[in-house]
């Protein structure tokens, strides 16, 4: 017997909506998904409209309606890709508190409200790093004095930017640790085994792409000088 299901959604623009830039791959996913896990679409919601903001919901009436369909039927919301909810933990979190479970095709069906909360929060912390590695950069290049023509500055300008993307690098294991710790918890324990594991969930490095053994090593080993004198993260082989 098939399962029920509301399908959800959602692009960003109008000339996107116009264009069903997205919107014919969301589909695809949410329907491939739903034939191969036995789920049958009752009611499917297209909505164009941003994902910003603390009221992004009250701007959103189609996930409005989502979800309170999902609630009478008694039944999850599928959605390809959890950014088509939000990219912000706050309203990822809020959507929690509807009670109405939310499947994301990319995630697959065993991926929790926890594990939901950790992929928000990772995409939240990554928009983070890059708006500041961006911001980081544009002032390291003005500081090279080429307005001035001062060349004594591109040395301030370089140890500043490097101390920025250490820093951010810093930030973006510690906030990887609860879903690495999720994962070893879990049984996977081999630096390739994680890296596999984040790469299938769709969590990117800090720079945006995919993980390798090195990358593995080099955030536990990170998080291991973070952490002298406390708990130190389980050891991993590769």
């Amino acid at each position: 017997m098939l399962q029920r299901a509301i399908a959800y959604y959602r692009v960003s623009t109008q000339r996107q909506g116009r264009s069903r830039l997205g919107l014919d791959a969301q589909r695809a996913a949410v329907e491939d998904f739903a034939r191969a896990q036995g789920y049958d679409i009752l009611e499917a919601f297209t909505e164009v409209e941003t994902g910003k903001g603390s009221d992004a919901l009250d701007r959103r009436p189609l996930l409005a309606a989502a979800l309170a369909t999902a609630h009478r039927a008694r039944c999850p919301v599928i959605v390809a890709k959890l950014d088509r909810l939000s990219r912000d933990v706050a309203f990822i979190a809020g959507l929690m508190t509807r009670r109405v479970p939310f499947i994301v095709t990319e995630l697959g069906a065993d991926a929790d409200p926890f594990m939901l909360h950790l992929y928000a929060a990772l995409a939240e912390k990554e928009r983070r790093l890059i708006s500041e590695r961006t911001r980081a950069a544009l002032a390291a290049r003005k500081a090279t004095g080429a307005t001035l023509g001062n060349r004594t500055n591109a040395a301030q300008a370089a140890a500043r930017g490097r101390g920025a993307a250490i820093q951010a690098a810093e930030e973006f294991a510690r906030s990887t640790l609860p879903f690495v710790r999720a994962l070893q918890q879990a049984g996977v324990t081999s630096l390739r085994g994680l890296a596999a594991e984040l790469n299938a969930r769709g969590v990117r490095t800090a720079r945006g792409g995919t993980w390798q053994v090195s990358n593995v090593r080099n955030m536990l080993a990170r998080l291991d000088v973070q952490a002298q004198g406390q708990e130190s993260v389980p050891a991993v082989s590769c």
